[in-house]
């Protein structure tokens, strides 16, 4: 199985959709569902294919890519982001139908976007170099701005050039990090430099700072208290399809990325800084929780039980063993789930009355 198809699809079905005249919605919507249902088929084929009794990367690929900064097109799954791949896969086809009708306007721009984003999402699961990440992570960034800044409700704008700024604010701090890395590593493979971490006595407070760096960017993504605040009007302003998306997807990112670089590239700085990220995932789980109760608009209470449940889900990973890494990885599948589900459920009621408000509805 390929995971660069799985990558390419979502792609190649966007370049597609530029061939179609605009007007032909029928066709565009139809095209984009395919081309979803495609990139799920062959994530399907990557679970069936998994071999679960095998530790590390499997389907891996590696070219060069750019040879004199050792830079290299360099993909693999493990067990953590298998089931998020497929996750991913899963959720474009259902944002694609529960925007069937209520998208009216710049549809091809909009499925362009949308199958975009998927691609960008995948590719973040399964680089396993850390500039080729960085790309992926950079690019699935502007789909998302796109989705809320065109096709969300009245204070769209603000919404989108607020996640927009938190989230790029937090990638070129990780950035710095990441070449940072590079030159005392001399690679910006995932695998070398997992297997040989930076240490306390060899850099000292730079290391530290390193960690931050990308823990700020990834926190973030989840987003952990106290920088949550974009959440709550992304999902408010986001389309439907978007706010699927976002919930079941993007927040996964920031989770995926601690464990996957922040943890193991600076596992001294971690154990550090662990006490007092689980205290801000315990502020974030409270906190989001009491918000949930004061909110008259349904997005915006699921927007804030999400900061609650993601709280659930840094603590159970910062508590470093064996049940609350595993607890964590099944939580992250399960809020996907779940979130994406209610929100899909707000929208079809909002398309029927209207209305998100509570009180509406009573």
């Amino acid at each position: 199985m390929s995971i660069t198809l799985t990558l390419l699809i979502p792609v190649a079905t966007a370049i597609l959709l530029l061939c179609i005249p605009k007007d032909k919605t029928a066709e565009l919507r139809m095209t984009a569902l395919f081309g979803s249902l495609a990139t799920l088929a062959f994530s399907l084929a990557l679970l069936g294919g998994f071999d679960a009794q095998t530790a590390g990367f499997q389907f891996t690929e590696k070219h060069e890519w750019g040879p004199s900064l050792h830079i290299h097109y360099h993909v693999g799954i493990d067990g953590i982001s298998l089931f998020l791949v497929v996750l991913s896969a899963l959720l474009t086809p259902i944002a694609i139908l529960c925007s069937w009708k209520s998208v009216e306007k710049r549809v091809r721009e909009f499925h362009i976007a949308l199958l975009l984003l998927t691609s960008g999402v995948i590719g973040v699961f399964v680089a396993l170099d850390l500039m080729l990440f960085y790309v992926f992570w950079e690019v699935m960034l502007i789909p998302m701005y796109l989705l809320i800044g065109i096709w969300g409700s009245a204070e769209r704008i603000r919404a989108a050039v607020k996640f927009f700024i938190y989230t790029m604010a937090g990638s070129l701090l990780m950035f710095l990090a990441i070449l940072y890395l590079y030159q005392h590593t001399g690679t910006f493979s995932v695998e070398e430099i997992s297997q040989n971490p930076l240490t306390e006595k060899d850099h000292g407070m730079t290391g530290l700072l390193c960690f931050l760096a990308f823990a700020l960017s990834f926190a973030i993504k989840v987003p952990l208290f106290p920088v949550h605040t974009w959440l709550p009007d992304a999902h408010t302003e986001a389309p439907t399809a978007g706010s699927v998306i976002l919930a079941g997807v993007l927040l996964k990112l920031g989770i995926y990325g601690f464990i996957r670089f922040a943890i193991p590239f600076f596992p001294e700085d971690a154990a550090l800084a662990a006490p007092w990220i689980s205290i801000l995932a315990i502020i974030g789980i409270i906190f989001g929780a009491l918000m949930c109760f004061v909110q008259e608009d349904m997005k915006r209470l699921i927007a804030y039980s999400s900061v609650s449940h993601m709280g659930f889900i840094v603590l159970g990973l910062f508590a470093f063993n064996e049940q609350g890494v595993q607890g964590c990885v099944l939580q992250m599948v399960n809020h996907g789930i779940s979130t994406g589900a209610l929100f899909l459920l707000i929208g079809v009621i909002y398309e029927r009355r209207h209305t998100r408000r509570i009180i509406d509805f009573g």
